[in-house]
């Protein structure tokens, strides 16, 4: 049974190091879904400023047709002002004059605003597409760190696996069941040494006699109170 309790051991030290690559994988994923959410939220800052800009640009358009339609009424007022033959008829015409100068006066101060806003969100737009483009050789870079991480990390999976196989081969289909059903609830700490008496799985103390057969190492020993594989260190 010793050779069993040894088998269990390499076994679920194996198990161990195999699960503990899962946290490296995450990890670098999640490095490489940062560099990719930067590039995301850099594009996303470009359109928003373009939209921007094409809004403004839309505005402008809106004031200059605006312009372009009380220049017009300018003109024809100035033709009514040589037909004018009342008072009321000339304030009420210089009243509409004043209006139509004061909203071109307008248009123009708001065309003069808006390509000053634009021509700072160019510059930004311009800062915007080099950032984009550092971030995509940034992410190029990562990419390749990262496949070649993840590759790395999969030769030494397929090594372990491998010593797994030769091991679960030569060991026997009870023991081996029987460790795999503990291992489905407790994970990698299905077999775990004893130290100061206690189980170091879940930290509670051994009586004399379960200690004693944990020594003797002659039968596989399960925790009395939490069911785990035990075992003793060897010094």
């Amino acid at each position: 049974m010793k050779k069993h309790l040894q088998e269990l051991i390499k076994l679920a030290n194996l198990d161990k190091s195999i699960d503990s690559f899962t946290p490296q994988i995450e990890e670098a994923n999640k490095k490489l879904k940062k560099a990719k959410k930067k590039i995301d939220n850099a594009i996303q800052e470009l359109e928003e400023l373009k939209l921007s800009i094409e809004d403004n640009e839309v505005k402008i358009k809106s004031f200059e047709e605006q312009i372009s339609m009380l220049s017009e009424q300018l003109n024809a007022n100035a033709k009514k002002f040589k037909e004018i033959s009342t008072e009321k008829e000339l304030k009420a015409l210089s009243l509409e004059d004043d209006i139509a100068k004061e909203k071109m006066a307008f248009a123009n101060e708001e065309i003069e605003r808006l390509q000053e806003i634009n021509e700072t969100k160019k510059a930004l737009l311009a800062e915007k597409e080099e950032l984009i483009k550092t971030l995509q050789e940034e992410y190029e870079k990562v990419t390749q760190e990262v496949a070649k991480q993840l590759e790395d990390i999969e030769l030494k999976k397929a090594e372990l696996f491998k010593q797994r196989e030769e091991l679960i081969r030569n060991l026997e289909q009870k023991v081996l069941s029987f460790y795999e059903k503990i291992r489905i609830w407790a994970g990698n700490t299905a077999v775990v040494p004893v130290r100061k008496q206690a189980c170091y799985g879940c930290y509670m103390k051994l009586n004399d006699k379960t200690y004693s057969e944990v020594i003797k190492g002659d039968e596989i020993v399960n925790c009395p109170h939490c069911g785990r594989i035990l075992y003793l260190e060897e010094a």
